[in-house]
C-alpha cells in the first residue's frame, strides 16, 4: 500500500510532530523478526489499537483489529523502504 503523510489529530499527539508518514501493509505480509514481547499497546481511540516499544517508546504500528492491513509507521524502517509518499490526508 502506499506511503501517506497523515495529519490527524491522534497521530499528531502520538509523534508529537504535525504529520507522520504511514503505510499499510497487509497482514498476511508482515511479522515481527524479533522483539514482540517487547511491545506495549494501548487503544489510542475506540477500535484502534497502537502499539509501541517498551523500551524506548517508539510507535511502530497501529491497528484495527477488524481491517486486513496494519498501519505501518515509515520512521521506524531501518532501510529505505524504496517508495516516496503518495499524498496527505
Amino acid at each position: 500500500m502506499p506511503i501517506i503523510f497523515c495529519h490527524c489529530k491522534t497521530c499528531k499527539k502520538a509523534h508529537a510532530a504535525p504529520f507522520t508518514p504511514t503505510a499499510g501493509v497487509m497482514r498476511e505480509n508482515f511479522r515481527w523478526a524479533k522483539g514482540a514481547e517487547k511491545l506495549s499497546s494501548f487503544e489510542s481511540s475506540p477500535g484502534k489499537v497502537r502499539h509501541f516499544c517498551s523500551v524506548c517508546g517508539s510507535h511502530l504500528v497501529a491497528e484495527r483489529p477488524n481491517q486486513q492491513h496494519i498501519i505501518l509507521r515509515v520512521a521506524t524502517l531501518d532501510d529505505d523502504p524504496g517508495v516516496r509518499p503518495e499524498a496527505h490526508i
